[in-house]
């Protein structure tokens, strides 16, 4: 049995937060239709647009919102949520391309509602999931890279028994976990900490999750995660 698990370090600072989870067994990630999923991410692109109404780009709400709970805790120089550098590519008029079904599904859905979506491969994953604050020693390698870069310590992961599964919240994930065409049961989840979005961020839940199954098949259980809510069991 295997759970994920919100720490008490993680409520503390951000104590409004809700995480939503997408649990989903038995999907078929293989890669059938590459133009069925350029199309969705096509699409979403498009109504994207509609989250950047200021002509400052650090202006627009979905963008704000993120930078501010990042001022909360200890981060890499740079390092910006994952919405953000998906809105950041749009607005510069570069399109997002394919890498596998549920990670194009999961970015349509993440650029359609402007909230940060990720995604891990469950089978890898040891022991529980816990969303908290960092030691510092936690391993951590990162696509196209070989190279350990542990967390700051007191910065916002997503770990697990061996190591850091996602730096900064939602920034960078390690290659250990990712999803890839042979993931069979994965792990999605949506992040809001903006209270007044909460109908879209249950909105994009319900959406991901049906996208899912429509595609890829499988089950998926939707589950949100807060301050009342801390735990759920996945496998």
């Amino acid at each position: 049995m295997k759970k994920f698990i919100i720490e008490e370090k993680f409520r503390s600072l951000f104590p409004n937060a809700k995480i939503g989870v997408i649990v989903c067994h038995g999907i078929d990630n293989t890669i059938k239709d590459e133009g069925k999923y350029m199309d969705m991410i096509s699409t979403s692109e498009k109504e994207a647009l509609k989250h950047l109404n200021n002509e400052e780009f650090s202006s627009n709400e979905v963008i704000k919102v993120w930078r501010e709970a990042f001022q909360k805790f200890k981060t890499k120089k740079g390092a910006r949520s994952s919405i953000e550098a998906l809105l950041k590519r749009v607005s510069n008029g570069n399109h997002l391309g394919t890498i596998n079904p549920l990670v194009d599904i999961y970015n349509s859905i993440s650029l359609k509602y402007g909230l940060p979506c990720g995604g891990e491969d469950i089978d890898t994953f040891a022991g529980d999931i816990r969303l908290t604050t960092a030691v510092g020693n936690e391993n951590f390698v990162t696509l196209g890279t070989d190279e350990n870069a542990p967390p700051y310590e007191g910065e916002i992961v997503y770990k697990d028994d061996e190591g850091a599964i996602c730096r900064c919240w939602n920034w960078r994930e390690s290659v250990r976990t990712m999803l890839t065409e042979n993931t069979k049961n994965a792990f999605l989840c949506i992040e809001l900490v903006d209270e007044k979005r909460l109908n879209e961020f249950e909105n994009a839940l319900n959406d991901l999750a049906k996208l899912v199954q429509e595609n890829l098949g499988g089950t998926c259980n939707i589950s949100i995660l807060d301050i009342n809510n801390k735990e759920i069991t996945i496998i």
